[in-house]
Formats: C-alpha cells, structure tokens, sequence
C-alpha cells in the first residue's frame, strides 16, 4: 500500500512541476495565461488545477500580472492591429449613423421653422382643401347674385331713362305735332 501512495505522490509531484514549468514559460513569453491554456501546455487535466489551489493562485496571479516592458509590443502587436481594424470599422459604423441622424434633424427642424414661419405648407392640407372648395362655391353664388343685381339694376336705369325723357319732353300737344 505505501508503494501505491508513494506512487501517487510522485505522480502529482511530477504534474506540478510541469505545471510550474509550464506557468514559467507562459510568464516568459508574454502568452495567455489561463487555466485551461496552462493545463493544456503542462499535459495535466485542469481539474488539477482546481484540487490544487496554490496553483490555482498562481495562475490567477501571473494572469493579472502585466506582461514585461520589452514583451508587451512584440507579444501584442497582432492584438492590437485587430483592435485598430475593429475600432476603425466602428469608427466608420458611427459616423455613419451620425451623418444619418443629423440629416433627420436637419430636416426635422427645417419643416418645423417652415411651418412656423407660415410660408409652409399647412399640416392639415385636407381640410384647407374643403374650406377653399367651399369659398369658391360660395364665390360662384355671390357672382350669379351680382350679375342678377346688374341686370336688375340696368333694368332699373333704362326704366329711369325713359321716365326722365318722358319728363323732359312734356306732354305733347296736338299743334305741336302738327
């Protein structure tokens, strides 16, 4: 049975030291520093990791541990043009957007200054329609009562015009049409 636990012993001692090794090479080179990433390099399960947690602290530990100066730019060049390509295209999305929502607001403010002015054309167009279709019958109507009027009127001149010639005229006496 000692033999069996002994085994075990210098089984576990063995994946840790390929653990540490595997950890140390991560931290030299700048790489990802992650459970499974470590696991993975030290041919150990991460539930290894797990039941252990003095490795598991020094995973989490390097993980927050900033990369080395002269390590940074070399390690995360690639990372950072994808992050200037990608900020370049949302750059690019934004203004965009922007351009299309200060077009909205200029023609958003444009009919309202319009409108306010009076020199726009009326909201509710339908309804000044009616009203001028109304006016103009109204208009037709008024017309046909001047023309009445008119001849009325001219009527009314010519009958007076007759009575003032009468008028003038006199009565004529038979001598004098003699």
């Amino acid at each position: 049975m000692n033999s069996m636990i002994e085994g075990r012993q210098a089984d576990s001692a063995r994946r840790r030291e390929r653990v540490l090794v595997a950890l140390d090479t991560a931290l030299r080179s700048g790489g990802d520093i992650t459970v499974s990433s470590l696991a993975r390099s030290a041919r150990v399960d991460r539930t290894f990791l797990y039941r252990h947690r003095d490795l598991l602290e020094r995973v989490h530990a390097a993980a927050a541990t900033p990369p080395p100066e002269g390590r940074w730019a070399a390690v995360s060049r690639a990372s950072l043009q994808a992050d200037l390509a990608n900020a370049m295209e949302q750059n690019k999305r934004l203004s965009t957007r922007i351009r299309s929502l200060e077009k909205r607001l200029s023609e958003a403010l444009g009919e309202q200054v319009w409108a306010e002015s009076g020199l726009g054309a009326p909201v509710d167009i339908d309804q000044l329609q009616r009203q001028v279709s109304h006016m103009e019958q109204q208009l037709a109507e008024r017309q046909r009562d001047l023309d009445e009027r008119t001849e009325e009127l001219e009527a009314a001149r010519a009958a007076n015009r007759e009575l003032t010639r009468s008028l003038n005229l006199g009565p004529v006496s038979p001598a004098d049409s003699g």
